[in-house]
């Protein structure tokens, strides 16, 4: 029966877009009202230096977060690896390890910033005046850090098992429990920003008490008391997948450590002091948060869509979904810019009064600051689209440019040179040559499209095929893995040798199989398995292309041990098969001279050029190996048979192992 295409590939992409985004939208915009509603309660009961303390104390918070959100989703991500290799076992140690090493990291983290944070806050900017409530603030704050951490990592994990609506609740309850806190703490009780404080921990711990119990719900693995035992390796994996979210949340704290001082330094030189500019400020940008939320929203929202049809070949749609995110998104900044040039005055009223200078500083906050913030319906969409299709690199270039590239250094150049406005207008210079970067990257990338387009028929057709009859000559079930050098000659070998077993390759056919598990496509299958790069460690996205196809690939190759007897060619096959029964994993290697003789012999590349590419593209197997199974490509205890095909040639290199399993299992000649 064929098999019915997924509505990513059907649905009206308008429809799709709305259902994706809407629930994205919600949760991200209620995450960010968690930080406001504070400092809306804290500007109202205390005054804008308590709003000033918030602002000093965020950067640890982020701190917290960057090591919940690398953990949560690197947890999330070896889950979902794990299932898709149908080990739930490793899966359960892996969300065992996950929840162990958060809460180890999160009680650790919330010890030393207790004891240090005199020292920290100042080195977050903090004044003489700001000071006390700053410490009152995050002497309390910092008792949170493991409730926060917890409930961040486990809400990953809620959503990895399918089931978002749960971890949805659990963060809107949270918030809910703030804002109801928040005002009875301040203004009944009479506590200032202690009680603030106190609301926002209470709120956190009732996010986490409500995912913890989830514990026991789990549906795809079963989480037994064993699980929770620390094992180094699976945590640095976890680790390492989760390592891009840790970078980005980092150079949020290294713009706010930049910005905070800066901002000290040139407000201490201007008739505002530098309490109104650390305040404002931090104001202003908590506000902008609610409108990327939105825009971040509606991306996130698309990326299934987008990265479905991209992988589908159906470029159209990828370019009219990546049109409604834009268009979406500039409607969205062009009316949240016509709010922040017209009433800056009504909205920074909302955290409460100020002087003459403080309302003076807030509208100029806004109008310059923010003067280009109806580029954000470009700018933050460009790298979740590339995210989406799988351009890891460009994606990273967007997200880190403007904060570290463009931002930093300009506040350190204005402000020096400017003062105060010469720092205010860094966030319009940091907008504009980001949103250039974005433009150029797109346009150059719909221009592929196009092309692509066009040309959708071209694919090129597998070198190497299974004959036409396949008679089995084995008694019983065996599995034949092919691990190889490139120009080793290990792809004809394999073929050679699953003719004279009489069973089927499976190689270039085995995109075909991964084609009709996932709908993609097949020249986007053969461009994204097997690479890893430097750039996948600082994507957005903690499951990146080639994790969601290696999920694929090893439930097709398990599938495949299940039905029949077959020889398959890479794909660390030897590694998902590890636990089977009859399986044998072959590697073939060969010498560099010889490598590049076959490769300029049979593949039609230069002999100068022929060395680069041997090297990098065995560079590229050895990382994507690495990376999904913790073990060295090529190393003998990975392999039962490793055969050198200089030695004897590929075709006796066949009869060698055909021989050699013949003694092994017994053969029908």
């Amino acid at each position: 029966m064929e098999k019915k295409e997924n509505i990513l590939g059907t649905e009206k992409v308008g429809k799709l877009i709305r259902k994706f985004s809407i629930p994205c939208i919600i949760s991200m915009v209620v995450n960010a009202l968690y930080n406001i509603v504070d400092q809306i309660f804290i500007g109202q009961g205390v005054g804008y230096l308590g709003n000033g303390a918030t602002n000093i104390i965020f950067p640890l918070t982020v701190i917290a977060m960057s090591f919940a959100l690398m953990i949560g989703d690197g947890t999330s991500a070896f889950l979902s690896l794990k299932l898709g290799e149908k080990k739930e076992k490793e899966a359960a140690k892996g969300v065992g390890n996950g929840i162990l090493i958060s809460s180890i990291i999160a009680i650790l983290l919330s010890i030393i910033s207790f004891i240090f944070l005199p020292n920290l806050i100042g080195l977050f900017g903090c004044t003489d005046d700001i000071r006390p409530y700053a410490l009152e603030y995050g002497y309390i704050i910092t008792i949170g850090f493991p409730f926060l951490t917890i409930g961040m990592v486990l809400n990953g994990l809620i959503r990895a098992d399918g089931n978002p609506r749960y971890a949805m609740i659990s963060m809107i309850a949270g918030a809910i429990l703030n804002t109801i806190l928040d005002p009875l703490f301040i203004f009944v009780l009479g506590w200032g920003v202690k009680g603030a404080a106190i609301a926002t921990i209470l709120s956190q711990f009732a996010t986490a008490i409500l995912n913890i119990i989830y514990i026991r719900k789990f549906k795809s693995i079963k989480l037994t008391r064993e699980v929770f035992k620390l094992n180094i390796k699976i945590a640095l994996k976890l680790c390492a997948l989760g390592i891009s979210s840790f970078i980005n949340q980092i150079s949020i704290v290294i713009v706010i450590a930049v910005e905070n001082n800066m901002l000290k330094m040139t407000g201490e030189n201007s008739k505002f002091g530098p309490n109104i500019p650390l305040t404002v400020l931090g104001i202003v940008m908590k506000i902008s948060q609610i409108l990327t939320s939105i825009i971040i929203g509606i991306a996130v929202g698309a990326q299934p869509v987008i990265g479905y049809n991209y992988g589908a070949r159906k470029f159209e749609r990828v370019k009219l979904a990546l049109k409604y995110v834009l268009g979406a998104g500039t409607v969205v900044s062009i009316i949240a810019f016509i709010l922040f040039q017209t009433i800056p005055d009504k909205l920074i009223s909302l955290f409460g009064e100020g002087d003459e200078l403080y309302n003076e500083f807030a509208c100029m906050a806004f109008r310059i600051y923010l003067m280009l913030a109806l580029l954000y319906g470009i700018e933050f969409p460009a790298g979740i689209f590339f995210q989406a299709i799988g351009k890891s690199t460009k994606s990273a270039i967007i997200s880190l440019s403007r904060q570290l590239l463009f931002l930093v250094p300009a506040m350190i150049v204005l402000g020096n040179i400017f003062g105060i406005d010469g720092l205010l207008f860094s966030g319009p210079f940091a907008d504009s040559t980001g949103t250039i970067i974005c433009v150029v990257l797109l346009l150059f990338e719909v221009r592929k499209l196009g092309k692509k387009s066009n040309n959708i028929e071209e694919i090129k057709e597998p070198v190497i095929e299974n004959t036409e009859e396949v008679v089995n000559k084995l008694d019983k079930k065996l599995v034949i893995t092919i691990s190889r050098e490139y120009g080793s000659g290990g792809r004809y070998i394999a073929k050679l040798l699953a003719e004279k077993l009489g069973i089927k390759l499976y190689d270039k056919e085995f995109i075909e199989k991964v084609k009709e598990e996932t709908g993609l496509a097949k020249e986007y299958i053969e461009e994204t398995e097997q690479k890893r790069t430097i750039s996948d460690f600082i994507n957005d996205n903690a499951m990146t292309s080639g994790d969601e196809l290696f999920v694929a690939e090893s439930k097709v190759i398990n599938e495949l041990y299940e039905k029949e007897s077959c020889v398959i060619v890479g794909r660390c096959a030897d590694f998902v098969l590890k636990d089977k029964e009859n399986v044998v994993n072959v590697f073939i290697y060969n010498s560099l001279e010889d490598k590049i003789n076959r490769v300029v012999k049979y593949y039609d590349i230069k002999e100068k050029d022929a060395e680069k590419q041997i090297k990098n593209i065995n560079k590229q197997r050895a990382n994507h190996y690495k990376h999904y199974t913790g073990q060295e490509w090529g190393k003998l205890d990975n392999y039962d048979i490793c055969i050198n095909s200089d030695f004897l040639g590929v075709e006796e290199s066949a009869n060698v192992l055909f021989n050699m399993i013949d003694n092994k299992e017994k053969v029908n000649k």
